[in-house]
């Protein structure tokens, strides 16, 4: 019992650490963006009632929406766009046409994932940095670039892994809260009135007062709760309760205490608005304050670029984006791997956006969009889940998720009055990943029925080949094809140039499903061909890691001993021509085919010994 405690206090902690991050950072900006933009009158009326929507919006969306309802829809125990994408496509295979859309729309969600990638780690580290220009406003030039070069420290050490360093998230987090929790109370301390601003009468007071400017701030009003995706990203790593424990019993109280803190400060120094957070310490606090705040917002970009390697995995998987060259950087966790082409295009767009926009303030304008797009596309996904996969009945499902839809929606609205001033930023991102992932998905199934057009049934030819059978020489030749029953190209392009079969050979596919995880029981399916000739299908889930080899070596005892020392890997090594009147648009097929000659090795994606394959090429037009 004692055991589980500990394990609970730990998972507790790690979720302090990687999953509230973002969210905790958020007091640094939050309120600030809300006045700065000019629409709200610093009166006590509107500090009040700006409080109890920050204080509703937190309850709504976090507490009701992720916390009580979307951790529930857990995949196998993981959680994330990929994962619940998984859940609803899933529910609704026997209506293939809403299947279609549904994974459309799930894949934006996962485009706009990226977007929020380069904006968090963006507008955190800088609005951490800027509280320098409350020390003193000589330090105002050395802002953009110390930002730079945080940034730049942090995407250098990702090679190396977070095992390392991981450990501190959690305690250094929990300082973060504590810290924010006592500076708010301080605050509140003096000035107690502010908490009536709890009660959503004042938020109703507000709403129903200015509908219009309602309406426009709530595009600064969402950013209290980003980095909420987070919450159900990072189920898998954490579990339901930890979540649920660390958000009720540390993350909201302490969010809460600043908010209403950064208020307090307000009615009693409305100068103050400049910049809140920082103006509500004493001066002494200022520097350590700053480091602290500069840890924070690095620990809550890490959790986001880890996630966007992991969500990356997810998605190649899941077959809406080539391969790419991936580093596991832990002997100990799987999920703990380094994707470089992901970490520099990150870093290159976040220098973009820091260099661009200049300040958090700014950075503020686009931040809103790729969030809200998210939360909409899992309220979505969420309703469909409920219904076809709980089978709850429709007015049950709409009721709890229609009100959600209508928030969510109000929000992206909102937001979308910035598309001028930096919105489409984000958009632009997703956008083009958006692109990148159609294509290669459009691409792959075109080239997969050019395949199947030219295929040969891979029984017929062995028989064929059997009446004359070429030499046989010593060894396991394991061929990789994209679909069982089919002859590789490999194995032609073997016969005619080495006019030589193996004494064993396997006719061997991968297939990855829109489930997490397969277990080891379920990973192969065997059927003999004769003559020592098997064929084999390799099964995964989106978070496994391939690794042939090692699944092939649960054939021993079943007729065929692959020994590594003796065992070849045929590839096929093809090279896509573009062509007029093809299946795509003239622009997309070339796409198509510069992603596909740029995609990551096959043999390192397996996880294959190098010293062990043979690649064998072939051109095909599409």
């Amino acid at each position: 019992m004692s055991t589980s405690k500990s394990s609970l206090s730990a998972l507790t902690l790690g979720a302090i650490g990687i999953v509230y991050g973002d969210i905790g950072t958020s007091v640094l900006y939050a309120v600030k963006t809300v006045f700065a933009e000019g629409h709200v009158a610093l009166t006590p009326e509107n500090i009040f009632g700006i409080l109890s929507i920050f204080f509703w919006t937190l309850t709504v969306i976090v507490s009701i929406k992720y916390v009580m309802l979307v951790l529930r829809a857990d995949n196998h125990g993981e959680g994330g766009t990929a994962a619940l994408l998984a859940l609803a496509s899933n529910a609704v295979k026997d209506k293939p046409v809403l299947r279609r859309r549904l994974l459309l729309v799930g894949m934006f969600g996962a485009a706009l994932f990226y977007g929020d990638g380069v904006i968090t780690p963006a507008i955190s580290v800088l609005s951490a940095v800027e509280g320098l220009e409350v020390v003193s406003p000589a330090f105002t030039k050395y802002v953009i670039p110390l930002t730079l070069v945080i940034l730049f420290a942090l995407f250098m050490v990702q090679k190396r892994g977070t095992s390392g360093i991981g450990k501190f998230f959690g305690p250094i987090t929990l300082v973060w809260f504590f810290a924010i929790g006592l500076l708010g109370l301080v605050q509140i301390v003096g000035n107690p009135g502010i908490l009536k601003a709890l009660s959503p009468y004042y938020a109703l007071k507000f709403m129903f007062a200015s509908p219009s400017i309602t309406f426009i701030i709530l595009g600064a009003i969402v950013l209290c709760v980003t980095g909420a995706e987070a919450l159900y990203a990072d189920l898998g790593h954490f579990g339901k309760k930890p979540i649920r424990i660390a958000w009720f019993a540390v993350v909201m109280p302490a969010l809460t205490l600043n908010y209403f803190g950064q208020g307090a400060l307000l009615l009693s120094n409305p100068a103050a608005v400049k910049n809140p957070f920082y103006l509500m310490m004493p001066e002494w606090a200022l520097l350590p304050m700053v480091g602290l705040a500069t840890m924070a917002t690095v620990i809550a970009s890490q959790a986001l670029i880890s996630g966007a390697f992991s969500a990356t995995k997810q998605i190649v998987q899941l077959g809406y984006l080539p391969r790419f060259y991936t580093l596991h950087t832990s002997v100990k966790e799987t999920g703990q791997i380094y994707i470089p082409f992901i970490n520099w295009a990150l870093f290159v767009a976040i220098v973009l956006a820091v260099v661009f926009f200049k300040s958090s303030e700014s950075l503020a304008t686009a931040y809103g969009i790729a969030v809200c797009g998210n939360m909409l596309i899992t309220t979505v996904l969420t309703f469909y889940v409920i219904r076809y996969s709980w089978k709850y009945s429709l007015a049950l499902c709409l009721s709890a998720t229609g009100i959600f839809f209508l928030i969510d929606f109000a929000f992206l609205a909102s937001n979308a009055l910035k598309f001028v001033e930096g919105g489409w930023f984000p958009i632009l991102i997703a956008g083009s990943i958006f692109t990148l992932m159609v294509t290669w998905k459009e691409g792959r199934r075109i080239l997969h029925e050019k395949l199947q057009a030219d295929s040969i049934d891979l029984k017929s030819f062995l028989d064929a080949v059997f009446i004359s059978p070429p030499s046989r020489v010593e060894g396991t030749a394991v061929f990789l094809t994209g679909e069982p029953g089919t002859v590789p190209n490999a194995l032609l392009h073997n016969l005619k140039h080495n006019k030589v079969l193996h004494a064993n050979n396997l006719f061997v596919t991968v297939h990855s499903h829109e489930v997490p995880w397969i277990g080891l029981d379920k990973r192969l399916e065997i059927t003999s061909l004769g003559r020592h000739c098997w064929q084999v299908v390799i099964h995964y889930g989106f978070k496994n890691d391939p690794d042939v080899p090692r699944a092939l070596q649960q054939m021993r005892g079943r007729g065929c001993e692959a020994d590594p020392m003796t065992t070849s890997y045929f590839l096929s090594r093809d090279t896509v021509v573009p062509s007029i009147g093809g299946g795509m648009a003239p622009w997309r097929e070339k796409l198509f085919a510069q992603m596909h000659r740029n995609a990551g090795s096959a043999a390192d994606f397996l996880n294959l010994p190098n010293n062990s394959v043979v690649e064998l090429g072939s051109k095909i037009q599409i």
